[in-house]
């Protein structure tokens, strides 16, 4: 009988992301956890988000990026400085003005850890975890006066930098990221934001939203992917773009809880697809 592990199963700690994100797979960790392949080369994830299925899982080799340069910035600088991002939240005041004065000043690119801690800061405390840009990319998201909200603790930032230190990070386009990356044996986890073309689903991140001509190129991606012999995941909202998506893949309808909505009451479950290359029968030897 082989000893090798799985790449995620030496049972590490586990570890939750550290930023709130509009969309987050959080409550279906464990679902999702059972599609993933015992063995891969790495881990790639082009729609990064708050990351939570990384680190759930915790890969030794991955590869996360995204479109928001900001985002991918915050990455890096938790995965090289923790504690001094912490200490620069630290020094952030809470409340409505100050959140207000704190979103109108953009730190200068270069400031690193200003600038993680701004937008980690920004996150934690505005209106449902939405990260959402103006036309000239100013994040423009009101204060959310969240009732339990804090910052992530220097604990939990020196956690998910642990888990960062073995991956690499990309500000990019998700197809470039996967077809410049992706080889045979990898696993690839796709979580992008939904275009449809009936009834409304928010979908406006930033200056540049995910249209039909991306969900085009999304289809032909996955192609991509099973032609070099490597294994995807998707997740996508369960709606007409998502049975096209579908189309010649393994599929599954799974229950999730919703969390955009202007008010909590109105925040039910919602249903989605997972598409895989793989079959979709469970923990996958």
């Amino acid at each position: 009988m082989s000893t090798e592990k799985r790449q995620h199963a030496s049972e590490p700690t586990k570890i939750g992301p550290f930023l709130r994100w509009a969309g987050s797979k959080r409550s279906v960790l464990t679902v999702l956890g059972q599609f993933v392949p015992s063995k891969f080369g790495k881990y790639v994830e082009p729609f990064a988000g708050s990351a939570c299925l990384f680190f759930y899982l915790q890969p030794r080799k991955a590869i996360l990026a995204d479109l928001n340069e900001e985002l991918i910035a915050t990455y890096e600088a938790i995965k090289r400085t923790p504690a001094s991002v912490a200490k620069g939240l630290a020094r952030l005041p809470f409340g409505k003005e100050a959140y207000y004065d704190i979103r109108g000043n953009e730190p200068i690119k270069s400031a690193h850890v200003q600038r993680a801690a701004r937008f980690i800061y920004l996150n934690r405390f505005c209106f449902n975890g939405l990260y959402r840009t103006n036309l000239e990319g100013a994040f423009n998201v009101p204060f959310g006066a969240p009732r339990n909200a804090t910052v992530p603790s220097l604990a939990q930032l020196e956690q998910c930098s642990a888990a960062l230190a073995r991956t690499r990070l990309l500000a990019g386009d998700f197809e470039k990221v996967v077809t410049s990356n992706v080889a045979k044996g990898d696993f690839v986890y796709l979580d992008p934001p939904f275009f449809q073309t009936e009834g409304r689903v928010f979908r406006q991140y930033n200056s540049k939203p995910f249209m039909r001509h991306d969900l085009e190129r999304l289809k032909r991606l996955l192609r991509q992917i099973d032609a070099v012999g490597a294994t995807f995941l998707l997740s996508y909202a369960k709606n007409n773009e998502a049975k096209d998506l579908c189309r010649g893949w393994y599929s599954k309808t799974i229950s999730l809880q919703r969390n955009i909505s202007g008010f909590a009451g109105a925040r039910g479950k919602a249903l989605e697809m997972i598409v895989s290359n793989n079959p979709l029968t469970g923990r996958q030897e």
